[in-house]
């Protein structure tokens, strides 16, 4: 749609009925993108505005931008001063891809009962606030993380209640928040900030946007790594403990 949108714009003098008309909007939205900042002011003759093609370019960029899911103020602070809408919206896709490969799956709730062995409705309303779950309706839901689920599944065939997975899920959560926060606190402070305060050159973006792919496997692979390190650390602290309470109580019997 953006694409061919752009090209079959021929006249670089149109006015704002003749935009409006063009990109169906209302001439009463289009000022109203004019005083947030979304949309460069027109070129004046006498005291008419003119708009061209770039006008038409970031009303489509804009739609584009909303039908991801940002809203207008978001919108303004990312196009303000760019000029490469194109680049601009490969960019913000990248953003809102998701982050893994993994496809969610629709499962009943008689299915996540059978799981779990439980049909307690609160487990069910706290995995949907963790994310895990997002209901359809009709007693249908998307499994949002189907490796995860099933990860939960065998702790419940090791005889873990579903209320304690699920508490274990909820702090999991509550550690991947934070490493998530990091990783996206690196890219703005390290990447994203030197190329704003250039200018958002057009010739970076692609730039810009490889690191961001980039950061996407590393952040897992880095978060796998240190999580094996940690878990070794804590199983040898843990029954080290645990050997070492047996051992005494074996000295004290003798």
């Amino acid at each position: 749609m953006y694409p061919r949108a752009v090209t079959d714009v021929t006249e670089d003098a149109l006015t704002i009925d003749e935009l409006a008309r063009r990109t169906g909007m209302t001439v009463r939205n289009i000022r109203a993108h004019q005083s947030r900042g979304l949309l460069p002011a027109p070129e004046v003759r006498g005291r008419t505005g003119y708009y061209g093609t770039e006008h038409v370019a970031r009303i489509e960029l804009i739609r584009e931008l909303q039908s991801e899911g940002f809203n207008l103020e978001a919108i303004r602070r990312l196009v303000t001063g760019t000029e490469t809408s194109e680049e601009v919206l490969r960019f913000t896709r990248a953003v809102r891809a998701p982050f893994e490969d993994e496809q969610p799956e629709i499962v009943e709730a008689s299915e996540l009962a059978e799981r779990f062995g439980s049909t307690d409705p609160k487990i069910l309303r706290r995995a949907e606030k963790l994310g895990l779950l997002r209901p359809l309706g009709e007693g249908r839901y998307e499994e949002m993380s189907p490796r995860l689920a099933r990860a939960g599944e065998e702790l419940s065939a090791l005889g873990v209640p579903a209320e304690v997975t699920i508490e274990v899920v909820a702090r999991l959560r509550r550690h991947a928040d934070g490493v998530a926060r990091n990783f996206v606190r690196l890219f703005l402070e390290q990447v994203w900030k030197p190329f704003d305060e250039a200018g958002r050159p057009d010739e970076r973006w692609s730039e810009v946007q490889e690191a961001l792919e980039r950061l996407r496997p590393l952040a897992s692979e880095a978060l796998v790594g240190m999580f094996q390190l940690a878990m070794n650390d804590a199983v040898d602290h843990a029954f080290g403990e645990v050997l070492e309470r047996e051992a005494g109580s074996r000295r004290k019997h003798h």
